[in-house]
Formats: C-alpha cells, structure tokens, sequence
C-alpha cells in the first residue's frame, strides 16, 4: 500500500511539473510577442533564454525527463563505442560511389537515347 501512495504523489508532482513546464514556455511566447519591440533585443533573448532553460530544467525532474536524460546518455556510450572510418577509407569509399554512379548514369544514358531511337522508328513508320 506504501508503494501506491508513493506512486501517486509521484505522479501528482510531475503533474505539477509539467505545468510549471507549459506556463514557463507560454511565459517565452507570449513575453517575445509582447515584448518583441519594447525592449532592448540583448535583454528580452537573455531573459526568454532563462525561461526556456528552466522550462527544461523543469521537464528533466519529471520521470519522463529522467527516462529521456538515461536514453541519451546511453546513446552517446553508444555513439563512443562506434569504429569510425579513416579519412582514407572515406575518400576510397566516395570515390567508388562517385565512379559506379557515373557507369550507371551512363548505361542509363545509353539505353534511353536506344529506347528513343526505337520508339521514334516505331512510331513514324506507323
């Protein structure tokens, strides 16, 4: 019984969260409409720039935010753990594609310039 007090105040806070979430990011938008002329551009950016960054500092507390933090520290150990090409694989690599896209255009080129020779033929001496 413990455990389901403790999910449900869990749960009413990242309610809470959240909200405080969605006003901070209506607070960005609605104070760069209705400051967008009135005030130096240096200090209104600065001051939407804080209010973005708590919104988000707000949304990370919530378990959805820490589920979202977990999955991107994993990717970025896994990003750390891929074997990247040299530069020489790389260019030996786009030059190989380079060269079987041009043959291929060029066959393509081919076979439709023989394609329109045949279809002309056909059809004016119809």
């Amino acid at each position: 019984m413990t455990t389901v007090n403790s999910e449900n105040s869990k749960s009413s806070f990242d309610g809470l969260k959240w909200t405080i979430t969605v006003l901070l990011l209506a607070a960005v938008i609605v104070g760069n409409y209705l400051y967008g002329e009135e005030t130096h551009v240096v200090l209104r950016v600065a001051i939407l720039l804080v209010l973005a960054a708590l919104a988000v500092l707000s949304a990370a507390f919530t378990e959805k935010g820490k589920t979202f933090i977990g999955f991107a520290k994993d990717a970025r150990l896994e990003v750390r753990k891929v074997v990247w090409p040299t530069r020489q694989e790389t260019v030996q690599t786009t030059l190989i594609i380079l060269a079987v896209s041009t043959i291929v255009g060029l066959v393509l080129w081919g076979l439709d310039g023989i394609f329109v020779r045949v279809v002309s033929f056909i059809t004016t001496s119809i």
